[in-house]
């Protein structure tokens, strides 16, 4: 989904589409954080320095993210 046709989404006065631009912006928001984790592991970064940027605890961001 383009980044237009996401906001004309959220402007919906439909609940259904509404909802599922929502959807897709989870989708979208977990895919960049899963990049950025990787990104920020492979420099190197500690779970305890990425759970604080993420605003979670190191145990939390390890679960989500470790493997």
């Amino acid at each position: 989904m383009e980044e237009s046709e996401l906001v004309a989404r959220l402007r919906s006065h439909d609940p259904a589409v509404g909802l599922r631009a929502v959807g897709a912006l989870h989708r979208l928001a977990e895919q960049v954080e899963a990049a950025a984790v990787a990104r920020a592991r492979a420099e190197g970064w500690s779970w305890e320095q990425i759970g604080d940027a993420l605003g979670v605890s190191r145990q939390s961001a390890h679960a989500k993210h470790g493997k």
